[in-house]
């Protein structure tokens, strides 16, 4: 498993709107290993894409036939981030390194901790010629660090998932195993841009400092927004709605200048039960009044909206799964929750198919020196060996 982790590391997947060429490359390599552990040939479900060589982006799925007509679906991804900036890496970040535990390099968390694991879980029964309960059904995806149009997406549009399918969506998890992940907050990131005039700071009078009408907004903004949506719901941690004011682009170099645009945003992950078109509405109006009180104008951007997708229920067959085998494997009782929102287990849900998200695995995913630690990945087959059959 840990020499099938480096080889993957080796092969940089990154989309070509990162700068990458996508994920042929690792996909053939994987072909080649999926073949050598004895496991049926896997299908080809590409996706076109012009802008990758060869024009397509590769998704594989191995089905494993199980002793039942249910199938048990693990979708994890190919494509991985850039590296970033090298000079933080201590090594380089395509070439693997085994250490203490652990494997280091690109993509050897984000995603290639769950690959190899649901990949290894589902040769054990093959190599031991044991016919699982359900059908195991392996998809490697492309495109989920951007969306998910060319991998996930693709695959549902095909219609090779059926609502009654067990789905696990291996993309994040905690360090100790315990947090099954089924709903998600809708989120809402919206950038305002503030205009009055620009002076020199010692004639305030005859401009319109967009810095203090900025602080206005955002304070009055920060403020109305937790008043008007105070509703709590115990599935998320934390368990309200969430406005927060984060990006401040800079504005002027010098002390001695008053701004004339400031421009702000506000990070907004919303409680699936309020319509963000409310929190739009609000935002309408604090623009409004903080106009008329200074004079500049707003102008109102909105960068992501994405309303969250249905929640799984807590006892879908899924869950009811992926608990057992958790509690086989570490002798605890999983946590089922709800996280800020922005999982790709969002397209399967908003398609009437229930999914559940669970990993063990140390968060340095996109990080520099990120690493995958070798006993959670084994850790991790165990459980998906027994999500498709707990005998």
């Amino acid at each position: 498993m840990v020499e099938a982790l480096c080889g993957l590391v080796r092969i940089p997947a990154v989309s070509p709107k990162d700068g990458g060429s996508g994920e042929s490359l690792k996909a053939k390599w994987l072909a080649g290993l999926i073949q050598s552990l004895g496991l049926p040939e896997p299908e080809w479900h590409e996706a076109p894409d012009p802008e990758v060589p060869g024009g397509k982006r590769p998704n594989l799925v191995v089905r494993i036939p199980g002793r039942t007509s249910k199938r048990t679906w693990i979708v994890t991804h190919m494509d991985v981030v850039p590296e970033g900036d090298r000079s933080l890496w201590e090594t380089d970040p395509f070439l693997p390194v085994v250490k203490d535990g652990r494997v280091y390099g690109r993509g050897s968390n984000d995603n290639g901790q769950e690959l190899i694991a649901s990949l290894f879980a589902g040769a054990a029964f093959v190599q031991l010629g044991i016919v699982p309960e359900t059908e195991i059904d392996l998809a490697f995806v492309a495109d989920e660090e951007l969306g998910s149009a060319f991998g996930i997406c693709h695959l549902i549009g095909k219609g090779l998932f059926r609502p009654e399918d067990l789905v696990v969506v291996p993309d994040g998890g905690n360090e100790k195993g315990d947090f099954i992940e089924v709903a998600e907050k809708s989120v809402l990131w919206v950038q305002f841009a503030v205009e009055g005039k620009q002076v020199h700071a010692s004639r305030p009078d005859l401009g319109n400092n967009a810095c203090r009408a900025a602080n206005l907004f955002s304070v009055e903004l920060d403020d109305a927004l937790h008043k008007a949506f105070p509703e709590r719901n115990e599935l998320f941690e934390p368990p309200l709605s969430t406005f927060e004011p984060t990006r401040r682009l800079a504005n002027v170099a010098n002390v001695n200048t008053i701004p004339g645009k400031e421009i702000l945003a506000f990070d907004c992950r919303v409680l699936p039960e309020t319509p963000l078109e409310a929190v739009q509405s609000v935002m309408e109006d604090v623009r409004k009044s903080v106009e008329r009180k200074t004079g500049v104008s707003i102008r109102t951007e909105i960068i992501q909206k994405a309303s969250s997708a249905p929640v799984t229920p807590s006892d879908a067959p899924v869950v009811e799964r992926l608990r057992a085998a958790i509690r086989s494997v570490y002798n605890f009782e999983p946590r089922i929750g709800g996280v800020g929102g922005g999982t790709c287990a969002a397209h399967f849900r908003m398609a009437q198919i229930p999914a559940a998200v669970w990993a063990q695995e140390a968060d340095t995913a996109h990080m520099p020196n990120e690493f995958a630690v070798i006993e959670h990945m084994v850790s991790e087959a165990l459980v998906f060996g027994n999500l498709v059959d707990p005998d």
